[in-house]
């Protein structure tokens, strides 16, 4: 069994830790820890602390910090703009994006985007997605949280492609493979996942003019939810993170 890594808003400098709140109380009455047992502290900011068990109370955990470390980034960070999808696909997209390692991830209300966030559902919407990201590193023990943005228009996705190191569509029309175009050896590289309906040609134009690249996975089409996690497997083995 992995050791459970538990997110916290900075790692103690104290060699004993008091862990409470939401994460005292799932360690200590969902996962049920006891002492001895091996915890991880991260503040998904690169930190980590490797801790044991002292002494469990009514929510709370006493560690013992053993050691404590730190992860960089990597030299190519990896944003995907991801279209705005429908029902619950955004956080089966966010969920299995972050485990697989996406460094940041901009809501984007698409053309062909049939959710709308919009005021007060807007907001509820992106605390879910956040809440998704942070609960999917603790799963895959990743020192990175990755960041979710504030929904962008697609105005405002043409702006972050001008300024990327590298910048990539997924679209079905793309005659590039994913597996064979040139990435940048180090900055942001932003990869672009429609939603439902793809993205709509007046958008993939604005996105060709800002320099960015259609590419496909291969000749199957895959649902939005899907197809951001099967492009970032590919890229986090062409650029050596796997």
């Amino acid at each position: 069994m992995s050791i459970p890594l538990f997110l916290v808003p900075s790692l103690p400098t104290d060699d004993t830790y008091l862990l409470d709140g939401p994460e005292g109380h799932h360690a200590a009455t969902v996962q049920r820890l006891r002492i001895g047992q091996p915890v991880l502290l991260g503040d998904g900011r690169g930190g980590t602390a490797t801790a044991e068990v002292r002494a469990v109370g009514r929510g709370t955990l006493v560690l013992t910090i053993l050691s404590r470390g730190y992860q960089s980034r990597p030299a190519v960070l990896i944003t995907v703009v991801q279209g705005i999808p429908k029902g619950d696909r955004g956080e089966l997209a966010v969920q299995a994006m972050t485990e697989v390692g996406v460094d940041g991830i901009v809501p984007w209300a698409a053309a062909r985007s049939v959710m709308r966030w919009q005021g007060e559902r807007g907001d509820r919407a992106r605390e879910r997605w956040v809440a998704t990201a942070r609960e999917a590193t603790k799963q895959s023990r990743r020192p990175w949280q990755p960041e979710v943005a504030a929904a962008a228009s697609t105005s405002a996705v043409v702006e972050r492609l001008r300024t990327a190191a590298g910048a990539l569509v997924l679209h079905e029309e793309a005659t590039a493979a994913l597996s064979t175009v040139d990435l940048p050896e180090r900055g942001d590289l932003i990869l672009v996942v429609g939603p439902e309906g793809g993205v709509a040609p007046e958008e993939l134009a604005l996105f060709e003019s800002a320099g960015a690249h259609p590419v496909r996975l291969g000749d199957t089409v895959l649902r939005t939810s899907t197809a951001g996690v099967a492009a970032l497997a590919i890229l986090a083995v062409r650029l050596g993170r796997w």
